[in-house]
């Protein structure tokens, strides 16, 4: 098949036989192909995937090339651009937090599972996948993220805006960051009543300059509280992650709070369990695992839900030793943490991605407390 016989029509009507894996739509359908150009005996297109952080994008690209082939000619040069345009349940520019794509709440039935250590490290696999990050520590009882960042001495800007004071979050390793922990001495205990601390949190949307985003992880205090109420009744919130470890009394309280996002006045999807600690193994054994806090539970718990496991996180020194050193493990060399958390970072993204288009939005919670 000679190359004047390839036209654009010809290229949308082979990929339109590729069907998006996690969609179960045609690329084409999906307007995922664009800027399409013809060459002598070449095509060249892009390919706009719903987040940089996909894990199936080199599976998406080899269909690509084999649907030219097979219906095009199997002498045809194909060259893809693969970019991504993170999707939203939000229209851009509504009131509150007009730059943020998607506010995904990060919770844990119980205080003590790491839940902040999965946030930042999070955060950072997806901001080096290539997404624009933010992190909302709304963690009273310990906000830890400033520590985990390295970020515990700074201290927010003001700037005025259209007759406004906004707060310029933190910017660190390339995160967009706001802690309870930046608003209070490091080494003084303030005790926060519900209300102080639901007002922070309302501060935290509709006073800070976030920009644009496409993902904002709220790190939520453990349990569920005012806080948690607090978050639903302000933005729409596109989903929540639990965070458990394999241990029954962790599981048993994050069946409470996976619970409380499925009450239906509050109705925010569950995108998935990430089960931390999940085995111990030790930095100069990187192939050994010993199931200290038990095996399994992560699963069984996302399988009652009915809800995927998204990640399940070692129990490595590292991780704890890179936090208290204030940079989120990812950051450093392990291959074990790095492809623990790039999973858990591709599960979230691939979630929220599938959320997006086949769920109804969230609709902010109206509750009279």
């Amino acid at each position: 098949m000679g190359e004047f016989t390839i036209n654009k029509e010809k290229v949308l009507q082979a990929l339109s036989t590729v069907q998006e894996p996690d969609l179960k739509q045609d690329l084409v359908t999906l307007n995922m192909i664009q800027d399409i150009e013809i060459g002598v005996n070449q095509v060249r297109f892009t390919v706009v995937l719903t987040t940089p952080a996909c894990p199936l994008k080199e599976l998406i690209r080899r269909m690509c090339v084999e649907a030219i082939h097979e219906h095009l000619s199997p002498d045809v040069e194909v060259i893809i651009n693969l970019t991504a345009n993170v999707t939203s349940i939000r229209p851009l520019g509504a009131a509150l937090i007009p730059g943020v794509k998607n506010v995904i709440a990060i919770s844990s039935g119980k205080g003590g599972v790491g839940k902040s250590t999965v946030t930042a490290n999070l955060a950072m696999a997806l901001h080096r996948s290539g997404a624009s990050v933010g992190i909302i520590d709304a963690d009273i009882s310990g906000p830890s993220i400033p520590l985990m960042f390295g970020a515990e001495n700074m201290q927010p800007t003001i700037t005025p805006k259209n007759g406004k004071n906004y707060i310029n979050p933190i910017r660190q390793y390339g995160i967009k960051m706001i802690s309870i922990g930046f608003l209070t001495p490091a080494d003084s205990a303030v005790v926060w009543r519900g209300p102080m601390a639901s007002q922070a949190l309302k501060q935290f949307f509709g006073d800070t300059d976030w920009g644009d985003l496409d993902y904002l992880l709220i790190d939520l205090p453990p349990g569920t509280s005012d806080i948690h109420l607090t978050l639903v009744q302000t933005v729409p919130v596109t989903g929540a992650i639990i965070v458990t470890t394999p241990q029954k009394v962790a599981l048993a309280d994050a069946v409470k709070g996976m619970s409380m996002f499925r009450q239906p006045q509050i109705n925010v999807p569950i995108l998935g369990v990430i089960e931390n600690m999940a085995w111990f193994t030790p930095e100069e054994l990187p192939e050994s695992k010993y199931h200290i806090f038990g095996q399994g539970g992560g699963q069984s718990l996302a399988d009652k839900f009915d809800v995927p496991l998204l990640g399940q996180i070692p129990l490595v020194q590292g991780i704890r030793e890179a936090g208290d050193g204030g940079r989120p493990a990812v950051m450093d060399v392990n291959p074990i943490v790095n492809e623990a958390f790039r999973n858990a970072a591709e599960g979230l993204a691939q979630q929220v991605a599938i959320r997006n288009a086949t769920k109804e939005k969230t609709q902010m919670v109206e509750i009279q407390a």
